[in-house]
């Protein structure tokens, strides 16, 4: 192999982030051990949590070690950017006047608690992963560091001292930071009070950074010391430069962030003033973005004092046009051309190809740094765990965690000519994998392409028979539903022994008939307490389902899927995404015996449950060598002969959940309308083979909605129920602006807490939707499904939701 690069070369790789649940989900597990409660004890200690979590931030370390930095501050007990919120004091009041403290204060501010609901939640960017909403306020005070308790909570949260334990290890610390105008741009204020509040947090921010860089340089005074008496040191930091990342992907937005005109002001000022509190350290400080280009915060960061600036060259192209303007700074150059969001083997000869034609004609190799494109949070630990479980010839296709760091690394050393066999060894093979994937055959179905092209060439094969106003009137003479209609999201909780059952039919311990006896107990016993509480539509529950889309992918073509290759969602929820490799079809009914068993149990109706053809998408490892609107259209020809079936076994309500249908939207207003081209016509394509009297609904959770409230509309579902419970009904405003002509759930409790509502304040929730929405367009639900949830906490909940309808269906005469 002939190493095509001769330049100097700053040889340094590293990577924005680490998966942090563990490579077999050490995280959740000991995080629920702690949040369970044992007699008022429990289940383990604060130490034993505080242990595991040393243990996992150690061996992630371990897996960085080959790199020229191991990332630290990117582990987290729930989430980073609620970290960040902890650290600066910015707690809401609800919780301050509980006078609780440390965890409890901070997984109160996650989870809720009996006094108080929990902070919003909401999608990480167009990812699936979900942060905590900060709250803040023009008005109140916030102070540094005093809510941190005793010790023992401190040190969830002490990032010099996770710096010292790097330096310990003869490790080479990396910080990172979530930045503040990220922190600003994500959190939930009066956008009126923007400059007040800038001021305040970003003073906070100052303050919190300068009490860091302190820290730090105590800890190297002192080892610098120890180090000079201690000949036999073999610390690897050879450069002793200390560097900071902040990570900044609210940059990415572009025009479509709300405070975009008053942050671009600030950019270049704070992060000056950060820069002169390192004056007289070796402190380099690097502003990363990703998710798509940031040209315009780029400009203005490479006019300021900053060392370096990453950039993700894997979503966001444009950013290519803004590297002849390095030309002209000694910037270095993070570049993030290893694809932190998916699990496909990078081509390294293309990344090299790319490297010397559009990167090095305006940046010198001493100025370039190979990096990921974003964290590897996004894509599961390890792959080697699946060998015997996905295809030997599918498996050597992907790329998870630890494999993009060995891609990262060889990649450094092809580029700067640093010759060894691993490097040697791994880029051909890397090759052999590129070329074998290309001319698989398992990639490709002819006949799938050819009905999707005569579909595609009906004109009105998106449209339903008959319109909205006409459907709605027939639906409600058919189905015949009160006014606030009842009825839940879908799932029922997921007890222990329904899972045990699935895991035992998959290891083929249990026989055809135990397992479906076994799903049909569940599903008898969901519908009689259904209908002993008195909803009005009921669901079987989908005891099932492991996961709302890996339950479909398994019974798709073109679909494979994993052991072990989890990705967190949430604090302790993970998810395994099915991994979407060549195309796919509906080989037979997926669900349709569940559901019309459920059926036969009730005279009331009971809704069939799909998960919608973007959300499969969006919640999918998708294939990288076809457009992602083609692979869309594929999965929705799958669920419309679905819908069709089950419609044919007399199933007269039908979901077709959307939950991922908001966070696949571009970061970009100039790409969105294209995505709402294909997505809406995704969803049409799957539900326009419903007759007129089979009512359609979907479900949207988490989400920011009021921007699109004429393209959920145009989606054309008959009723949507949505998340509005965690985000103070804000969402309603919208409709009494704008106003929306189909039916609609909003959400009347969050089910991503453990607190159960009493009757009274759903009471208050649904007055509030009526003040908005006539009772004859509103269906009273919980805002998601309730599979996370005990039998103990769902059972009282809902039978507070029904007690509560039943109040005001009186109280207004309906």
């Amino acid at each position: 192999m002939q190493i095509i690069f001769k330049e100097t070369f700053i040889n340094m790789s590293q990577i924005i982030g680490f998966p942090r649940i563990g490579k077999n989900r050490e995280l959740k597990k000991v995080l629920e051990a702690f949040w369970s409660d044992n007699t008022n004890n429990k289940t383990i200690s604060l130490q034993e949590l505080a242990k595991t979590c040393d243990d996992l931030i150690y061996q992630h370390w371990l897996c960085q070690k080959s790199l020229s930095n191991v990332c630290i501050n990117d582990f987290s007990l729930y989430d980073n950017v609620l970290d960040l919120a902890f650290t600066l004091g910015v707690i809401p009041q609800r919780f301050k006047q509980q006078n609780i403290y440390g965890l409890e204060c901070y997984f109160a501010m996650a989870r809720g608690n009996k006094n108080a609901v929990a902070c919003e939640m909401t999608k990480w960017f167009n990812t699936n992963y979900h942060y905590v909403v900060p709250e803040i306020s023009a008005d109140e005070g916030y102070t540094l560091y005093s809510h941190f308790g005793d010790e023992t909570n401190a040190k969830f949260f002490d990032i010099s001292k996770q710096y010292q334990r790097a330096l310990s290890n003869n490790l080479t610390p990396k910080i990172s930071l979530i930045g503040l105008f990220t922190f600003l741009g994500l959190s939930k204020f009066n956008p009126q009070d923007y400059d007040k509040i800038f001021q305040k947090i970003s003073s906070l921010y100052i303050q919190f950074f300068t009490d860091l860089i302190q820290k730090i340089q105590q800890i190297n005074n002192t080892n610098n010391t120890n180090n000079t008496n201690n000949t036999n040191n073999t610390n690897n930091n050879t450069n002793n430069n200390i560097y900071i990342e902040f990570n900044e992907p609210i940059f990415s937005l572009g025009d479509n962030n709300n405070y975009k005109n008053e942050y671009l002001k600030y950019i270049k000022n704070f992060y000056n003033i950060l820069v002169e509190k390192c004056q007289n350290t070796n402190v380099k400080l690097i502003i990363t973005s990703y998710f798509e280009h940031s040209n315009e915060a780029t400009e203005i960061l490479l006019k300021s004092n900053i060392y370096g600036i990453g950039l993700d060259f894997l979503y966001g192209e444009k950013n290519f046009e803004v590297l002849p303007k390095f030309a002209k700074t000694n910037k270095v150059l993070f570049a993030g051309l290893i694809d932190g969001r998916n699990i496909w083997a990078a081509d390294l000869q293309q990344k090299l190809n790319t490297i010397k034609s559009k990167i090095l004609p305006f940046v010198s190799a001493e100025n370039l740094v190979i990096t990921s494109s974003c964290s590897l949070l996004h894509v599961p630990f390890d792959k080697q765990s699946e060998k015997g479980f996905v295809k030997d010839n599918i498996l050597p296709w992907f790329a998870f965690a630890t494999d993009k760091i060995n891609e990262i690394i060889t990649l450094n050393n092809l580029v700067s000519n640093t010759n060894n066999e691993f490097t040697n060894d791994y880029f051909k093979q890397n090759q052999i994998v590129i070329a074998d994937r290309k001319n698989s055959t398992e990639t490709n179905n002819l006949q799938i392409r050819q009905r999707i092209e005569v579909i595609k060439n009906d004109n009105a094969v998106n449209q339903r028979q008959l319109p909205f106003s006409e459907r709605i009137k027939l639906q409600h003479k058919v189905l015949n539903y009160p006014k606030l209609a009842t009825t839940t999201i879908g799932s029922f909780p997921q007890t222990e022994n329904i899972r045990k059952l699935r895991l035992q039919y998959k290891k083929n311990e249990i026989s055809d008939a135990e397992y479906t006896n076994g799903i049909q107990a569940y599903i008898k016993d969901c519908i009689a307490f259904q209908e002993s509480i008195g909803l009005d539509v009921l669901v079987h529950g989908e005891p099932e389902r492991n996961d709302m889309v890996e339950y479909f992918g398994e019974q798709l073509t073109g679909f494979v899927f994993t052991k072990n290759a989890w990705v967190q969602s949430y604090g302790s929820r993970c998810v395994k995404p099915p991994i979407i490799y060549g195309d796919v079809a509906r080989p037979k009914a997926m669900t349709v015996n569940w559901i019309s068993y459920a059926q036969s149990l009730t005279s009331k109706i009971v809704k069939g449950m799909l998960t919608g053809p973007v959300t499969i998408l969006n919640w999918s490892f998708v294939r990288d060598d076809l457009p992602r609107n083609n692979v869309c259209e594929q999965i929705a020809i799958a669920i419309s002969d679905e819908i069709n079936d089950l419609q044919n076994a007399n199933i007269k309500i039908i979901q077709v959940d959307e939950a991922a249908f908001k966070e696949g939207y571009p970061l970009r207003k100039e790409n969105i309308p294209f995505y709402e081209s294909w997505s809406v016509n995704a969803f049409k394509l799957s539900t326009a083979i419903a007759k007129p009297q089979t009512q359609i609904h979907t479900h949207m959770c988490y989400s920011e909605f009021n921007a699109i409230i004429k393209t959920i509309e145009a989606l054309d579902a008959d009723v949507i129920s949505i998340e509005t419970s965690r985000s103070g009904n804000e969402l309603l405003k919208i409709f009494k602006n704008i106003g929306y002509s189909h039916e609609i759930g909003p959400g009347v409790y969050d089910i991503h807490s453990p607190r159960i509502p009493n009757k009274e304040e759903i009471k208050q929730q649904i007055y509030a939707l009526l003040e908005v929405l006539p009772a004859k367009q509103l269906w009273i639900n919980p805002d998601c499904g309730l599979k996370t949830r005990r039998w103990e906490e769902v059972k009282p909940a809902l039978t507070n939701l029904i007690s509560a309808v039943n109040e005001v269906r009186k109280e207004l005469n309906l």
